[in-house]
């Protein structure tokens, strides 16, 4: 994967995946976790109705259990993984996609598992965006932003995917 040039900041479709990070039944106590699953879904939708490719990782499912039914990933086979980062689990899909400049990422919890993906994506030279409105942790949602964001992800939300232009009507 080459470098991407720093500051750029653009999310383009043919060059994003989207992960989608553990959002499973034993997480539902979390705080905001019905927002953080509501916003994941219309991200995956996007996704869908861009041809964005998406990976979905579970943490220990059976000790956490599977992803819950309202994200809407039915059809997505979920990655199994034992440790914070999902990029061991996924590494296969992202060596798989030389064209890959860009990574949306969602999920739980912001300060381990968001944190290390992060970090790993950034490593390979990756774009990271953090959908904030999408990402929480059992802290407070608010302190659970900054960890990725000092680490040189953009902060991105819904808002940020791209422009109304090249998105069809989502229902």
């Amino acid at each position: 994967m080459a470098a991407v040039r720093p500051g750029l900041g653009r999310i383009i479709p043919g060059s994003s995946i989207l992960f989608l990070c553990d959002m499973q039944e034993k997480f539902r106590h979390v705080s905001f976790f019905p927002q953080i699953v509501s916003v994941a879904a219309r991200m995956l939708k996007v996704a869908q109705l861009l041809d964005v490719p998406v990976v979905l990782t579970e943490q220990y499912p059976q000790g956490l259990g599977p992803t819950v039914p309202e994200l809407g990933a039915e059809g997505l086979q979920p990655w199994s993984k034992t440790c914070f980062s999902m990029v061991p689990a996924v590494q296969q899909e992202l060596d798989a996609r030389p064209q890959l400049r860009s990574v949306l990422l969602c999920g739980l919890e912001t300060q381990a598992c968001i944190l290390h993906t992060a970090l790993d994506l950034l490593d390979q030279g990756l774009q990271v965006h953090v959908v904030v409105d999408a990402c929480t942790s059992r802290r407070s949602r608010r302190s659970s932003r900054s960890p990725p964001q000092t680490a040189g992800c953009w902060a991105s939300s819904m808002a940020r995917t791209p422009s109304s232009a090249e998105l069809p009507t989502l229902p």
